[in-house]
């Protein structure tokens, strides 16, 4: 049993200026706190907090984490507990209190290989502070090594995750003695079965393997002793894990596997590294291609050493490693080895330039040099992964997405129909604007309409290149069907005036040919060209007509504003209710951004194309227009006409909502064209109708007879 009389001896060895005091304080807090749960082993919970101790004593970690190893089950009395935290002990240790339990939250699924790693990078870039994910790695060795008083699903559960989520983040930050006992502990109970097998074909060796070893252990110093080489020699065996894997991985037996010893030379100083290598090699037949050199080229986590295979005594093969005593330190205690932090101040943030995969090499070199200190509390503080954020799904899926992402770049993520349909989001479970920059650990809710599609104004601010080019592809799709119908409306139009039609036109002998010479390859090009204003319908009326009905037929000729009007004019429209200084029957697009309706201030613009598009006086796209294209334009109010709009409602799910609402909108004589329902989690309701109304005072009105139902909290009018 763990007593802390115990641990604070163990840690006055490595930092003889620890706080006993408040290490006791915050004990007897736990005590307090702690004093009627019990473990998942039935122990009471205060053991299983100073075995967590023990192991972050281990690794000789500072005054801070240890205290935290101690506070990190607090969330998991009361709040009332948690809060007390800060008002004893400050506002650091809240916090990574606060933090670490957030993590132990995080819902984790089995998925693909790059979701396990965006999930690894989610927990790291959520802790920030190195020394959270040390708790949470001691806390989960604990977990692991109670794991057989939990049911069997659970067992294949947590083993499972633990596998996939804290083994690699033990191996990343060095710690290799916590990673062999996580992967060992987790094969036990992944893989039980082979895992029994391949312990008793162990154990049936063990006897004849101790006397190998023991020989090769006296052969190792007997070469250093004749060679005037100070080292310690040693032994070990592989972890049962690794075994296993290479047997999965190279499909040979236990027999064949010839290294299941290390044998390992420790020796003050670089270059006796390479000189024991030579000696080693002059002794005995190196293998080829087995010689490893992570001296000269170390593993992302820090990890040096020299690795070389060769025949050994009794012809068997036996793999050495030869590495300093500082190097040992740092590949069995990865960034705990350095665990230290400059005198009353954070750490220099000098080196920031690539810390996806180097950030530990940064970590190290950032904290050369300095003394261990309590104080520093933000000293552990790391963007490990500058230019990501991850969000997860409400089912758990973890999205990454670039620094600044928004939930249209969310809702591409999932799906391109998602981004299309997207028409609102919910964020940790609040209701929030599109353009709501996401944070790392948000839970993003997506809300879809069938009928709704993109903007053009989400191009201000997607982030992901998918969502952009989605968006850009639709607008642009969008513009070339307008087009393509406006071109050929222009087209028709003109071939009327030679008595022709465009099936007749089709049959001409000019016609493939007259397409091909204005540089378009199909037919839909040149209507599309038409309507977007880059060719006159003349100019292909020319191309495709015999010369001599070309001069049969000379249009009549007007004065420059009459051929625009001309243009704009297509089919006739009854009531358009839009008049030009007096002009009506003009074609009127009425533009989507502002959806203008009777009574409101309006402008035209004039398009390439598109016939007359109207907007509000205020509209920000109409601002942006070339001044030069601006015409002034009148609501006809002697003329009724209907306008589609779409509104909003909010309001609670409740029995009768529907029925109140659809009879408001009756009430208020507006007719409903479409509506869509959509529950929200938080037993509330949004639902969105088009409804047509005469003017911006009839809207109003709709507006006011909705707001009086009870239950109803928020109306709107829905602006593209």
């Amino acid at each position: 049993m763990v007593h802390l009389d115990g641990l604070l001896k163990q840690v006055r060895e490595y930092n003889p200026d620890i706080d006993e005091a408040m290490v006791r304080k915050v004990y007897d807090f736990c005590v307090s706190a702690h004093q009627e749960q019990t473990y998942v082993s039935g122990a009471p919970q205060l053991d299983h907090l100073l075995e967590v101790t023990e192991i972050l004593v281990q690794l000789k970690v500072d005054e801070t984490t240890l205290l935290l190893g101690l506070l990190h089950d607090i969330p998991n009395v009361s709040d009332t507990a948690l809060a007390e935290v800060k008002s004893l002990f400050g506002e650091t240790l809240f916090q990574m209190v606060s933090t670490g339990h957030r993590i132990s939250q995080i819902p984790y699924r089995n998925s693909t290989q790059q979701r396990v790693e965006n999930f690894r990078k989610m927990f790291i870039t959520m802790a920030r502070d190195l020394r959270v994910v040390l708790v949470s790695l001691a806390d989960r060795l604990c977990m692991m090594r109670s794991l057989q008083f939990e049911s069997p699903e659970k067992q294949l559960q947590v083993s499972r995750e633990t596998l996939e989520v804290y083994a690699p983040l033990a191996n990343r930050l060095g710690i290799s003695w916590l990673k062999g006992e996580l992967e060992d502990l987790s094969l036990s109970y992944q893989e039980k079965d082979k895992y029994e097998e391949l312990i008793n074909r162990i154990s049936s060796q063990k006897d004849e393997r101790e006397r190998y070893v023991k020989r090769v252990k006296e052969d190792l110093r007997e070469l250093l002793k004749r060679n005037s080489v100070e080292g310690k020699v040693s032994g070990r065996s592989k972890h049962l894990y690794s075994v296993f894997k290479k047997m999965e991985r190279t499909g040979v037996d236990l027999e064949e596997i010839y290294d299941l010893t290390a044998f390992r030379v420790l020796v003050e100083t670089v270059s006796e590294c390479y000189a024991v290598v030579g000696l080693v090699h002059a002794t005995w037949k190196p293998i080829p291609g087995r010689f490893k050199d992570y001296i000269a080229m170390p593993k992302s986590n820090l990890y040096q050493s020299l690795h070389t295979t060769v025949v050994g005594p009794f012809g068997e093969r036996m793999e050495v490693q030869i590495r300093t005593h500082a190097m040992h330190d740092i590949a069995e205690q990865g960034v705990a080895a350095h665990w230290k932090y400059k005198e009353g101040g954070a750490v220099s943030a000098t080196g920031r330039d690539d810390q996806r995969f180097s950030w530990l090499r940064h970590l190290l070199e950032w904290q050369q040099d300095v003394t261990l200190s309590s104080e520093g509390s933000h000293s552990g503080l790391l963007d490990l992964f500058p230019e990501e954020v991850y969000v997860f799904t409400p089912g758990g899926d973890v999205k990454e997405l670039p620094r600044g992402a928004t939930p249209i770049d969310f809702a591409y993520a999932i799906h391109s129909d998602v981004g299309n349909q997207c028409v609102g989001a919910r964020i940790n479970g609040k209701h929030c604007p599109l353009r709501t920059i996401l944070q790392n650990g948000d839970i993003v809710e997506i809300q879809t309409l069938a009928s709704h599609r993109p903007s053009k104004d989400w191009l201000n601010f997607a982030k992901t290149s998918k969502a952009r080019n989605k968006i850009r592809q639709f607008v642009k799709d969008e513009q070339r069907e307008k087009s393509l119908e406006f071109g050929r409306e222009l087209f028709e139009k003109e071939l009327r005036k030679y008595q022709y039609s465009i099936k007749r036109a089709q049959t001409l002998s000019g016609f493939r040919q007259g397409i091909e010479d204005l540089g378009f390859k199909e037919f839909d090009d040149v209507l599309a060209a038409i309507g977007y204003g880059k060719l006159t319908v003349g100019q292909f009326v020319s191309q495709i007509l015999p010369k001599d009905e070309l001069k049969a037929a000379v249009p009549p000729k007007m004065n420059p504003f009459t051929k625009v009007l001309d243009k704009l004019s297509g089919k006739k429209r009854s009531v358009s209710a839009i008049r030009i200084d007096g002009i009506d029957d003009v074609m009127v697009r009425f533009a989507n951004c502002c959806n203008p309706l009777p009574g409101e201030k309006v402008i035209g613009f004039i398009t390439r194309g598109h016939g007359l598009s109207v907007h509000s006086i205020d509209c920000s796209q109409a601002m942006a227009c070339d001044p030069e294209r601006l015409i002034e334009v009148e609501w006809d109010l002697g003329k009724q006409t209907n306008r589609p709009v779409k509104i909003r409602i909010f309001c609670n799910d409740q029995k009768g909502m529907l029925v109140a609402i659809s009879g408001a909108i009756t009430a208020a004589d507006a007719n409903i064209i479409s509506a869509n329902v959509h529950a929200t989690l938080d037993k509330g309701g949004m639902n969105l109708f088009e409804i047509d109304v005469h003017n911006l005072e009839h809207l109003n009105r709709v507006i006011r007879e909705v707001k009086k139902i009870r239950g109803v909290y928020r109306v709107e009018r829905v602006r593209l």
